[in-house]
């Protein structure tokens, strides 16, 4: 393995201990984000890139919008309360 494979493990990890210990909502999904977009670059590195195209659409591109949606229809982001 290269040394740019173990710098994206590590990022993994990292990324995945974050979001753990992140008490920001909007903070937990940008993390997540990079989560996906990290371990999209590890599929092409695998040589599957059908693998990549689907974690880098479904999990950074859908999933993250469908949470920044909920999150605004919950009020969970600032600068709804001065629409009210």
């Amino acid at each position: 393995m290269s040394a740019i494979t173990y710098i994206l493990m590590f990022a993994l990890i990292a990324c995945a201990i974050s979001v753990s210990f992140s008490r920001n909502l909007l903070n937990s999904i940008l993390i997540y984000m990079g989560f996906s977009l990290i371990m999209s670059v590890i599929w092409i590195i695998l040589e599957s890139p059908d693998l990549a195209i689907t974690e880098a659409a479904v999990g950074a591109g859908i999933t993250s919008l469908l949470f920044f949606i909920t999150l605004k229809n919950i009020r969970a982001m600032k600068g709804d309360e001065e629409n009210e």
